[in-house]
């Protein structure tokens, strides 16, 4: 008997455990099912529908300023203004070591020189030798004279003093058609020697004002009056840098490339910030609307602005970004001027929008698309509804919407999506959840 109660009663406690552990279970996934949704009351207030974004500030109208484009490798700046600094048109910005240039402009001096005394000596060469073929001219032209008198004496003279006469004159024309042929081909020469020398004249006369000028490019000069902007130093790596690498400003004793761009002048009166927005938010945005501005670069400091032009067509995102979507490119109009303000500072945005007063509106998290509709959950005592709502205004947090009382909990996750559930044993006041 005592062995019979021992088994009934042990039996009687495993069915106990089980029971006990099956109401445990069932209670808590009740309250998971529940409690792990997030809740969210719909309100009634105005909603404010600014716009946050962040933007690149750039000039409308700037001119650039580059080394001089000459051979002979890297320039060395001697004299740079700083970035901020006014300029009118026509004053130096940058100046460059110029004593390459003046080396050439010295030894394209002295070729000069030089060409010019070739010059003078060929041309007195050619004066010289004219004259000599002159002189030989007229004494050959006088033998063929006399040669030919003798001639004439033939019939008088012998049969061998005839023939003498024959072949000296025939000797004394064929000296003169020589020499005919000898004084064109010296006024050739000459001419050849003075147009060579002419030509090292003329080459080193360009060589000295292609140095005077490269000499006068070493002064860079404002194109226009306005701000400058520093460019940065691209060479300093040596042409390689990779993306987000820290690259310094021009500064005086740095070597620039020919054609290089150092610095830049800009008209402060037409800088613009160029930024982009979602087109969730495109609607929020109108032309001349205000806009507060504040620099990374210059903190504390509000600047302001208005609404230049809003893109009419979207822009899609990188696919592989977590928050992939399209967007609309914002230019806005800076209305004060800085000297400390440049081009590529970057600027936290604030699109000051209108301000909606009495609407009702929940947090844009719990406003779902579902097969085109825009639903909501919407909380019942045991479980949610999907409820379908309009949106008339969002901002980047709240939506102002229609289909909607003041006081309903909406879900701000969907219940019905798949959650992970994990059963925990831990006592109900130390599990995570959702406050």
């Amino acid at each position: 008997m005592n062995r019979r109660r021992a088994i009934t009663a042990g039996i009687a406690a495993v069915v106990l455990l089980a029971t006990i552990r099956f109401t445990m279970t069932g209670r808590s996934d009740v309250a998971s099912t529940e409690d792990d949704v997030p809740l969210a009351e719909v309100k009634r207030g105005e909603l404010d529908l600014k716009v946050y974004t962040t933007g690149e500030l750039s000039a409308s109208h700037s001119m650039m300023l580059t080394a001089p484009a000459i051979g002979g490798g890297a320039l060395r700046i001697t004299r740079l203004l700083h970035t901020g600094v006014p300029v009118k048109k026509g004053d130096v910005v940058a100046e460059f070591d110029p004593v390459e240039q003046r080396y050439k402009l010295d030894q394209s001096r002295s070729e000069l020189l030089q060409a010019e005394q070739d010059i003078i000596k060929a041309k007195a060469d050619a004066a010289v030798q004219a004259a000599q073929d002159k002189v030989e001219l007229l004494k050959a032209r006088f033998g063929v004279r006399r040669a030919e008198l003798e001639v004439q004496k033939n019939e008088l003279a012998s049969t061998i003093d005839a023939t003498k006469n024959r072949l000296a004159l025939e000797q004394a024309k064929r000296s003169l058609a020589q020499l005919e042929q000898d004084v064109k081909s010296h006024s050739t020469s000459d001419k050849a020697g003075i147009d060579l020398a002419q030509e090292k004249w003329n080459k080193a006369k360009l060589a000295m004002d292609q140095a005077q000028e490269n000499i006068q490019k070493m002064r860079v000069t404002s194109p226009m009056d306005g701000l400058v902007a520093i460019q940065k130093n691209v060479d300093s790596t040596g042409g390689m840098f990779f993306r987000g690498t820290s690259l310094p400003d021009y500064r005086v004793g740095d070597q620039a490339q020919p054609g290089s761009a150092v610095a830049q002048v800009i008209d402060p009166r037409e800088m613009e910030l160029t930024a982009k927005v979602s087109e969730l938010e495109r609607g929020n945005i109108n032309l001349g609307q205000p806009v507060e501005i504040q620099f990374n670069a210059l903190p504390g400091a509000i600047f302001h602005g208005k609404v230049k032009s809003a893109g009419g067509m979207a822009q899609q995102q990188n696919f592989w970004e977590m928050d992939a979507g399209s967007t609309f490119d914002v230019s806005i109009q800076l209305t004060d001027s800085d000297s400390r303000v440049r081009p590529g500072l970057t600027a936290q945005v604030v699109i000051v929008g209108d301000k909606k007063p009495n609407v009702l509106y929940i947090p844009r998290l719990a406003v779902f698309q579902r097969d085109g509709r825009q639903v909501v959950y919407l909380k019942n005592p045991r479980s949610f509804d999907q409820h379908e709502i309009k949106v008339q205004f969002e901002n980047e947090s709240r939506a102002a919407v229609e289909g909607l009382k003041e006081g309903n909990e909406i879900a701000l996750m969907d219940p019905t999506a798949p959650r992970k559930s994990g059963r925990s044993t831990a006592p109900a006041g130390l599990a995570g959840g959702t406050p």
